[in-house]
């Protein structure tokens, strides 16, 4: 068994996610291969995503891994911003490279280029797309799904006509995120604005949501940004407007990535292993013959139509006649983090009912043969809204309005940390400086994570420097 949350929550985390079989290390220091359970995952919350893509018509496309050096040089915040993450390709066999080529962190000069190419009158806009790929950012300190040197993600990108439509794609990314989060994940969050130290690189203003984790740590959990004219301007993204006029265009960006299911396990996984949704689970329901079933044909006929009708229902859905104990396959299946588990052995056949375990509640019930089809169903639609609630009341214990001073934090840091409880997220009053950000940074390890849209208590004096506030803002550790 992995380590218990509650003895060292991290190294929880890196035993679990490798005994259940989501991923391996690679060879190359700070990448993982997904386990198939693991890129299920993924595809899940991909196919959600496109949804909503295709009802807003904004459609997927795929840009080339490898950027040329004088695309960064364009946007100076940009190649500032990145620079110390980015891995290039200098040489091919033996011949050096004209230009280095980087491994692409994120697409807005790819794209940028591109845009210049393909909009030319208002006609044009908005352009919109959408791709899903792999991007590289050389970490120094990783950890699986939530910091690896190459990750997954999706990256949007638009173009518009005016501020106000790509301020408003912008927002409505960001809702869509949180929709994706709390209702297809489970995983309750934070919405609100990054401050400028925080914001994209090259961004004008940076939108996020925010987790957080079992053990208080905050996760980003996606960004929307609203990227003005910058990369317009860099790129020469020009338009036609009804009145002959050449502008520039207004764009945005904005990504989630496999950072989400970093946040979808450390949200919801216990000390038996993970538990998940159902709506993005690899395994939604395991069949399980028990007893001395060998012995009894009937047993494996029953569990066999019971499987056939589930697949034909759409479930996900396995069926677990292997030697093991009965024991061992709980344990699995439970680590695996399988939604729902139904037994049947000789007594429940002659009974005319199975066994039923939902992975996040103690007791088993019996559920008649003719009473399992509608009872799975309910059970499943309920367990994504149990979840949410779960996390939400244990953010809630874990949230902190009372620290108004550098040493109320620090005080609150150690009482945590001696009581062996989460220190969780802090609501502070900050004074709009970046002195005062570094100071909370560089004595607690506390990060701003966001100046949140719905502000739960305003606070008037900075944690810092006790001058007037100008912003109510969320603090915590982060990973």
């Amino acid at each position: 068994m992995a380590e218990k949350q509650t003895n060292d929550f991290t190294e929880w985390y890196a035993q679990t996610i490798q005994q259940a079989e989501l991923m391996a290390y690679s060879p190359v220091k700070g990448s993982i291969i997904f386990r198939p359970d693991g890129y299920e995952l993924w595809e899940h919350i991909q196919e959600e995503f496109n949804k909503f893509l295709r009802s807003e018509d904004i459609r997927n496309a795929y840009f080339p891994m490898l950027i040329p050096r004088n695309f960064f040089m364009k946007e100076a915040d940009h190649i500032e911003g990145f620079a110390p993450e980015l891995p290039w390709v200098t040489e091919v066999g033996n011949e050096k490279l004209e230009e280095p080529l980087a491994l692409r962190p994120t697409s807005e000069t790819m794209i940028g280029s591109a845009f210049s190419d393909w909009i030319n009158s208002y006609r044009d806009l908005p352009y919109e797309i959408n791709q899903w790929a792999n991007v590289f950012r050389w970490e120094k300190k990783t950890l699986p799904f939530l910091r690896t040197s190459e990750f997954l993600w999706q990256e949007g990108h638009t173009a518009h006509a005016d501020e106000a439509d790509a301020r408003h794609r912008t927002m409505s990314i960001l809702d869509e995120y949180a929709r994706l989060a709390e209702e297809f994940l489970a995983i309750p969050v934070y919405k609100g604005q990054k401050t400028p130290s925080e914001r994209f690189a090259g961004a004008v203003d940076t939108y996020s949501i925010e987790a957080m984790m079992k053990d208080g740590k905050a996760v980003q959990a996606g960004t929307s940004h609203y990227l003005g004219t910058k990369f317009a301007e860099a790129f020469d993204i020009t338009y036609l407007t009804k009145e002959n006029q050449h502008t520039y265009v207004h764009t945005t960006s904005w990504g989630v990535s496999t950072r989400l299911l970093g946040s979808l396990i450390m949200t919801h996984g216990d000390d038996n292993g993970l538990v998940f949704p159902p709506t993005v689970a690899p395994t939604q329901i395991v069949l399980m013959p028990v007893g001395p079933w060998k012995k009894n044909p009937a047993i494996m006929e029953k569990l066999d139509e019971l499987f056939a009708s589930f697949k034909k229902a759409g479930y996900r859905v396995r069926l677990d006649d292997t030697d093991n104990s009965p024991g061992y396959k709980f344990n699995e299946w439970e680590l695996k983090g399988a939604c729902l588990r139904i037994e049947c052995g000789p007594r429940d056949l002659e009974n005319g009912h199975v066994m039923v375990k939902i992975r996040d509640l103690s007791e088993k019930t019996a559920v008649a043969f003719e009473d399992l089809a509608a009872y799975v169903e309910e059970q499943l639609a309920i367990m994504p809204k149990r979840l949410l609630e779960a996390a939400r009341a244990r953010n809630k214990a874990n949230e902190h309005y009372d620290i108004d001073t550098l040493d109320q934090l620090k005080e609150h840091i150690e009482t945590c940390k001696n009581e062996g409880r989460p220190t969780g997220f802090v609501l502070i009053g900050w004074d709009g400086t970046e002195e005062t950000e570094a100071k909370i940074k560089e004595e607690t390890g506390f990060t701003t994570r966001n100046i949140p849209f719905e502000v739960p208590m305003e606070k008037t004096v900075d944690i810092v420097s006790g001058k007037p506030a100008k912003y109510t803002v969320w603090i915590a550790r982060a990973y």
